[in-house]
């Protein structure tokens, strides 16, 4: 009887270099937790500068998702359920952040945003100065967190057709009330997708955020900036804070996992 590898139709030497890529990124992490001070964890990741980053990183990450949701929904929407002239364009336009070096988008802000940029001296005018405060950080994190919300949603859309729409809008439905009542519940579990992977990405946001909101501690230093001070002054708490970020970041994709896996 022919095995269930033989059915896959993957060659056995296959497995070989996907073993070795798995190892690639399973490696690092082992590495990262050997040098872990486990006696001292709790301490090393409790002092005050690192309580203040993690409180700052978790609020600024929830604010960043909610703009992700508010602007990437509208967004998925005309990508997945329109077509007009410019169409490709826009998609490559919106992924865009996705290869983006953080640094080049940070410093895209600050010549939006700063004082002297695009719209920074209007902003000024009316009392408002983004540049450098936690206002920043939170525009930064939206930045190269949005397009992880758009294309989850929009694969999600395009999954689902659209025959409950046509059928709801032949009973008399309003496209306002097909969105709210059919569209977004059917698509509800690649939102919560879509928003946890936003937020998981706005965590771990550096580049964009110190070039654009700097790191005044309590104001725009979040984990990954304090991870890196921490790395010139202790090394142990930088490690200690680090394995806290893979923590989180290993619990949200186990949410994503277990959302998709409960809706599949």
């Amino acid at each position: 009887m022919p095995s269930a590898q033989q059915h896959s139709g993957v060659p056995r030497w296959v497995f070989v270099p996907a073993a070795a890529g798995a190892a690639f990124i399973v490696l690092p992490l082992v590495a990262l937790a050997t040098r872990v001070e486990w006696d001292r964890f709790l301490s090393l990741i409790g002092s005050d500068s690192s309580q203040a980053a993690l409180w700052l990183s978790l609020r600024t990450s929830a604010a960043s998702t909610v703009l992700c949701v508010l602007l990437g929904v509208p967004m998925a929407l005309v990508l997945a359920r329109t077509s007009f002239r410019g169409q490709s364009a826009l998609r490559s336009v919106v992924l865009l952040p996705l290869v983006l070096p953080p640094v080049v988008g940070g410093i895209a802000l600050l010549y939006t945003f700063g004082r002297k940029g695009l719209l920074g001296e209007s902003l000024d005018v009316l009392g408002w100065q983004i540049a450098f405060s936690t206002t920043a950080v939170v525009i930064a994190q939206t930045f190269v967190s949005l397009p992880f919300m758009v294309v989850s949603l929009e694969g999600t859309l395009r999954t689902a057709g659209q025959q409950y729409e046509v059928v709801a809008a032949t009973l008399g439905a309003r496209p306002t009330t097909v969105l709210r009542r059919v569209t977004l519940p059917l698509v509800l579990p690649g939102l919560a997708a879509g928003a946890v992977l936003s937020f998981a990405r706005a965590l771990g946001e550096f580049g964009a955020t110190i070039t654009f909101a700097g790191s005044l501690e309590g104001v725009t230093r979040t984990l990954p900036l304090e991870i890196y001070l921490q790395r010139e002054s202790d090394p142990d708490a930088a490690v200690a804070l680090s394995l806290l970020l893979v923590v989180v970041a290993v619990l949200v994709i186990g949410l994503v996992r277990g959302g998709r896996g409960a809706t599949a």
